[in-house]
């Protein structure tokens, strides 16, 4: 008997590669819970939040999948606990990627290209929780905004409770 493939569902941790020591903490234990509930982590798969992400996701037994912007291995890309690189060769233009692969984007801390993932997560419609990171106001009542959290314990909190749905 041939089974059909099953889409697994994918978490997209958005960061900077530049984040401080808490924006890492949380980064690592939104990976670690997420593999844990059987979800792939997806990053871009540098350095910081990302990097962060990927060790809590493959510390836990996860998978992990960095989309990169270069062609090939380039500085501190792929970070090492990246299990599959996607080598994309488009520099910034990689971040749609990122965000379209996702069930659910999680950005922590970041900067313009974080803030590039959540409106183009916004605009194609992906779900976008956001921790210590960019708060939005829209210009009218039908825009899509992401779920802001004011720190790590009430995002963490939220994640697994909706993981385990």
């Amino acid at each position: 008997m041939v089974h059909a493939p099953r889409n697994l569902p994918i978490l997209a941790v958005l960061g900077g590669g530049a984040a401080t020591s808490e924006e890492k903490a949380v980064a690592e234990r939104v990976g670690r819970l997420a593999a844990e509930r059987g979800w792939v982590v997806l990053t871009g798969g540098g350095p910081g939040v990302m990097e962060a992400a990927s060790r809590g996701a493959a510390e836990a037994g996860g998978l992990t999948v960095g989309v990169l912007p270069s062609d090939g291995p380039s500085g501190s890309y792929p970070n090492r606990w990246v299990a599959i690189p996607i080598y994309t060769g488009s520099g910034m233009a990689r971040n749609a990627f990122n965000v379209l692969s996702a069930t659910l984007c999680v950005a922590i801390g970041g900067g313009a290209g974080t803030l590039s993932e959540v409106a183009m997560a916004l605009k194609a419609g992906v779900p976008v929780w956001c921790c210590a990171s960019w708060q939005l106001t829209p210009p009218n009542d039908n825009a899509p905004m992401p779920r802001n959290f004011d720190g790590g314990q009430e995002l963490l909190a939220t994640l697994e409770e909706f993981l385990t749905r």
